[in-house]
């Protein structure tokens, strides 16, 4: 089982979220948005903050740091390690089986991440057995593409999608993320779509649209 931060803003919460941050970084990323969502009390909320495992990376040239998979480069394209984000995959639906486990239904558990953490928020979404509440992928993109198609749950088909990046993303640039976007609608999927003058990074404008979803998808 993965360490986790858990912050809850309630006593008994009645869902969860669960918050994979991006490379480099660690559980604490985003712990300081949970205050500034400014959920209502009658909405207990547990956010789990998950702490990826340490491994090389290799675009960073093999430097250690908490990864969710390993990219590597391949004709001057950035590329995700299949091994590693199925790995990440196993290790996140044991995250939502501990949240089942402490009391909450799946369709109340959100699964969200930002860059590395959004992408396995959607390779894990998407293929959940059990209806979830929704997916929130910020600044990210769609990993494994060609295998959604056999492997998407029918339970997540109607699943409540939340994806925003930044126009001047430097890292992942906007038009994959698009790309994405566009993908998951062509398949059927409900996408709602956010897009801000910013860099890889996440904005207030941004929080208030995460809060307003959380809201609706929970509530």
């Amino acid at each position: 089982m993965l360490e986790t931060l858990d912050v809850e803003t309630g006593a008994r919460p009645t869902a969860a979220v669960i918050w994979l941050h991006g490379l480099g970084a660690d559980g604490h990323d985003f712990e300081p948005i949970v205050p500034e969502l400014e959920l209502p009390e009658a909405l207990p909320v547990r956010f789990v903050f998950p702490h990826a495992p340490p491994q090389p990376v290799t675009i960073n040239g093999g430097a250690v740091m908490r990864a969710w998979y390993d990219v590597y480069g391949l004709g001057g394209v950035r590329r995700e390690d299949d091994a590693g984000v199925r790995r990440s995959q196993a290790s996140v639906e044991a995250l939502v089986a501990r949240e089942r486990a402490r009391g909450v239904p799946a369709a109340r558990i959100v699964l969200a991440g930002f860059s590395q953490g959004g992408a396995i928020a959607l390779q894990t979404g998407l293929r959940h057995p059990e209806r979830l509440a929704g997916i929130m992928a910020l600044s990210t993109y769609l990993p494994l593409a060609s295998t959604l198609a056999a492997e998407a749950s029918a339970a997540n088909r109607a699943v409540s999608i939340f994806m925003a990046h930044g126009l001047h993303d430097p890292l992942i640039p906007v038009e994959r993320a698009m790309l994405s976007r566009d993908a998951l609608r062509k398949a059927g999927y409900d996408v709602e779509w956010h897009e801000y003058p910013m860099e890889h990074a996440v904005c207030a404008e941004e929080i208030a649209a995460i809060a307003a979803w959380l809201r609706r998808v929970l509530t």
